[in-house]
């Protein structure tokens, strides 16, 4: 899935790293990225139901023997991609602002799916998670990731008092980032209506608005009212 907000079991030996870990580089890094873009391909041109390993080890180059002793199914290869997908350095916007910057990831989150490659590849890849517990798992990781990185913008909200003063931590920065992507990936994935600027605009305000509202606030750490 995308370099954003949106996304661009092996045996134990083959598995690839889990998050934060050290990534080999190399050859070991180019095979890896040449099986990554082999297999968004794959989905864009035929989803994931015409998806085979046959399909990746042409495109790819790489030997359907490896790609079976490595990734050890369709799902790794999959589960790998996403993976890779979450190892970029994107991080969420800072314009000095709450407001701001959910416009910000609102606008990111539309130009990211203009390209009609992106927005099959990533369609794919959530049919899939819905076929494939393994997709699903690291579709899910791909997500919580991008959400923790977002923590950053909550936690400069409350440090500006843009939103309720609580204590750090209070503010669950994921349903804060859900609250901006969610319209627009029911447009886009549901109801495939199209997504534009006045789209990213107006979910961007309404999150705002919950946020101000306290909506994203956890309730243990929810401000004491006045009396």
């Amino acid at each position: 899935m995308s370099g954003d907000l949106g996304p661009s079991a092996p045996t134990a030996d083959a598995r690839p790293p889990g998050p934060g870990t050290r990534r080999p580089g190399g050859r070991t890094a180019r095979t890896r990225a040449a099986v990554r873009d082999a297999v968004l391909a794959g989905l864009t041109e035929h989803g994931y139901p015409g998806l085979s390993v046959e399909y990746v080890a042409e495109r790819s180059g790489v030997h359907k023997t490896t790609l079976y002793r490595r990734w050890g199914s369709l799902e790794g290869l999959l589960a790998d991609t996403l993976d890779l997908a979450g190892e970029d350095d994107w991080t969420p916007p800072d314009t000095g602002s709450l407001e701001g910057d959910l416009r910000a990831l609102a606008h990111e989150v539309v130009e990211s799916f203009r390209d009609p490659a992106m927005l099959a590849s990533s369609s794919a890849i959530i049919a899939a998670a819905f076929q494939s517990q393994q997709a699903a798992d690291a579709l899910r990781a791909f997500y919580a990731e991008r959400f923790r990185r977002c923590e950053a913008i909550a936690r400069r909200a409350v440090e500006r008092g843009e939103i309720p003063g609580i204590r750090e931590g209070g503010i669950d920065a994921g349903a804060l980032v859900r609250a901006v992507s969610a319209p627009l990936y029911f447009r886009l994935f549901v109801t495939r209506e199209p997504v534009d600027g006045h789209s990213a605009d107006q979910a961007a305000a309404a999150a705002l608005a919950a946020a101000r509202a306290g909506a994203f606030t956890r309730p243990e750490n929810a401000a004491p009212t006045g009396a």
